[in-house]
Order: structure tokens, then sequence, then C-alpha cells
């Protein structure tokens, strides 16, 4: 059920962030998608590299939030462990299950991924902050990314030159290969977006957060300090993340130290615009379709999903119902009803781009109504 007191600025950037998540993820056809919507091919950015690891600083922000009410009323150290490794786990399950959906094919079973990404860095963020004071959360931050880049630029591996950053020779790409075999992202790529090294980079954009809503939960600043501390310390990385891309470019597939700031000084100021905006001057009205994502974030992200699965299919669960209404091709082979659905309601009479994009846009919409049946009865789904 649905909780008093909730921040709804974080409610409202978590909803934005996993709205754009899905729209990025079901375009009618990848063949054609405006490059905003796409990730940059390697080094640099475009709004889309913004979605993940705004997501994770989100869940960064929500940890003292979640935890430091229950910290200073007493509760035991070690149930609040036991949820965090209850949730950790639930996380992660979840994103091999999305993985497997729906053969399951144990062999070749992609283990790292989105959900296990966060999951991990859910994990050790919420330790950190267990045990840690923030300045020394601060100093973990850094300290993580400055032996990230060293790790990177200077551990050299037989066959490639030493501070190789491409696909294939970097270190973090590697070690994926080494160690995950044929359970990487997509059969025939050489590198995992989620991988290992990484996600020292990705569990310090976590961290980030963390100090952000020590922040927030500050008593000593009033809520206009606080949308300013905001502002400063997300210029200041900006700036930061700038200034070292020259020698750790800005990658969201290695999740560079330079991106970390980057993408955390963006977020830093979304987030004070949305709390200065929401919390501080009361305007709502516009809020409500990302409140009502932001509440069951991970609900949203699992069931579209799977939807998306089950459309891409072409036989299997859905061949019964793709038989019954003739979704083929002309030549009688078969075709997915998503494709079916694209061709026929947008593409027939929509640009190319536009009808991919109007796809995703009316599957976005339909998700949201899913998503208001259950906001409308006051139910949150809680890991």
């Amino acid at each position: 059920m649905a909780q008093n007191n909730r921040l709804v600025s974080l409610d409202v950037f978590r909803g934005i962030t996993i709205a754009g998540m899905v729209l990025v993820n079901n375009p009618g056809t990848w063949s054609h998608i405006y490059w905003p919507l796409e990730h940059a091919e390697w080094d640099g950015w475009t709004p889309t590299d913004l979605i993940f690891p705004f997501f994770l600083f989100i869940v960064g922000v929500a940890i003292p939030l979640a935890f430091g009410k229950r910290i200073e009323r007493g509760d035991a150290r070690r149930a609040l462990f036991i949820k965090v490794l209850y949730r950790s786990a639930i996380i992660f399950l979840l994103g091999e299950f999305l993985a497997g959906f729906p053969y399951f094919h144990l062999a070749t079973i992609r283990i790292p991924g989105v959900l296990q990404r966060i999951a991990v860095c859910y994990f050790f963020a919420s330790v950190i902050y267990l045990t840690s004071r923030p300045r020394t959360i601060a100093i973990i931050s850094v300290v993580l990314l400055i032996v990230y880049f060293i790790l990177m630029k200077h551990v050299h591996w037989n066959g490639y030159y030493v501070g190789d950053l491409s696909k294939e020779g970097s270190l973090a790409s590697i070690i994926d290969r080494k160690v995950f075999g044929p359970h990487i992202w997509k059969q025939g790529i050489v590198y995992d977006p989620e991988g290992i090294l990484s996600t020292m980079g990705a569990l310090a954009t976590t961290l980030f957060g963390i100090l952000t809503g020590n922040l927030i939960r500050a008593k000593d600043k009033t809520p206009i300090e606080k949308v300013a501390y905001m502002f400063i310390a997300g210029i200041i990385c900006m700036i930061i993340g700038w200034c070292w891309n020259p020698w750790f470019p800005i990658n969201k597939s290695l999740w560079t130290s330079s991106y970390v700031f980057f993408t955390a000084g963006l977020a830093l100021q979304f987030l004070a615009l949305c709390y200065w905006l929401i919390d501080i001057k009361g305007y709502k009205a516009w809020t409500k379709p990302f409140v009502i994502f932001g509440v069951n974030a991970i609900v949203l992200f699992v069931g579209t999903g799977v939807m998306a699965r089950l459309m891409g299919m072409t036989s299997g669960f859905m061949g019964s119902f793709e038989t019954l209404i003739h979704v083929t091709k002309p030549d009688g082979s078969p075709l997915a009803l998503q494709s079916w659905i694209y061709n026929h309601a947008f593409a027939s009479w929509l640009a190319p781009n536009n009808a991919s994009l109007g796809f995703a846009i009316s599957f976005i919409l339909l998700w949201l109504f899913f998503m208001w049946l259950l906001y409308r009865k006051n139910i949150i789904i809680k890991i």
C-alpha cells in the first residue's frame, strides 16, 4: 500500500526516468529511431545515455530516505542488512528472469543486465551507507573512480595495448568475456554494457545519490539552501566530467569516471529543479503521470519487458493468437505481433521515424493505464 510522506519530486524524477527507459526500449522498429532515442555508438553521449545513471542516482537518493528514520529510531542494523540482502536478491533474480524469458536457455542466458546492476549497486551502496559516515562515503566514491581510471588506463593484457578503451580491447571488455563467456550481452558482441569492472563506476553513481539523499534529509539547511547546494554541486560535477573526458572519455558502456561525474551533475540539477518546482513551489498538477510511473517503477520495467518479449515472438506462447488474427507475412511465414501492429497501425500512414516513435509512445500510454489501475487502488508493489 502507499506510504505517507513520500518525496514527490523524487517519485516524479523516477517516473520521468523509467518512462524514458520504456520509450527507448520499445520503438516500433530498431531500423528507424530519432538520434536522441539511441545510445551513442561508443564514446560521447545522447539523452538516452542519461537514463540508466539517473536511475542509479535515484536508487542512491532513496537509500537515506528509506533507512534514515529507521536508524534514528534505533532499528536493529541486522534487520536492515537482511532487508538489503533480500531486496538485492529479488531484483537480481527478476533481472535473470527477464534475461531468460520465455525460453530460459541456461547455456547462453545473460548474467549481467540492467536489474542485475541495480541489485549489485543497491546492495553495496546500502552496506556502505549503513556502515559509513557521509565523508567516508564521499571518499569511497572518489577512490572508486580513480582506481577504475588507473585500472583501465594502465593495466596491460597480453595482445592489447596499455590504455586500450575500444569495444574489444578495453580491460573491462576482456574481463567480461573471460568471466561470462557465452553469458554476455548479445552473442557476437565483444563487451557487456553492464559488466564487472564498469560496475565500479556505477556504484560511484549510486553513492553520489546517497550523498544527495543525505543533503535532502539534512535538518540544518532550508529547502532553498538544499536546492542551491544541488545546483552548485551539479555544475562542479559536470565540469570535472568534461575536464576528465580527454583522458577517460565519457562512455556509457564502460561507465567511465568522466561519465559518472558528468551524469551525476546533470542528475543533481534535474532533481534540484524537480525539488524546487514540486516540493517547494507546489507545482504538482503536471506530475500525476510521472508519480504513477515512479511509485511502481520496477513493476513497470518488468511488465513492459515481458510484454515486449511476448509481442516480439513468432511462435510459442503467442502462436495461437497470431494464427487467430492471421499475423503472417505475405509469403505465409510467421510475423511477430509487435511487427504486425507497427505495420498496420503506424507505418501504414506515418513516416518511418514517426511511426516508430508513435508505437513507443502508444506502448507507454497503454502502460500508464495499467499503472493507473494500481495507483487508483493505492497499491505500491514494493520489493
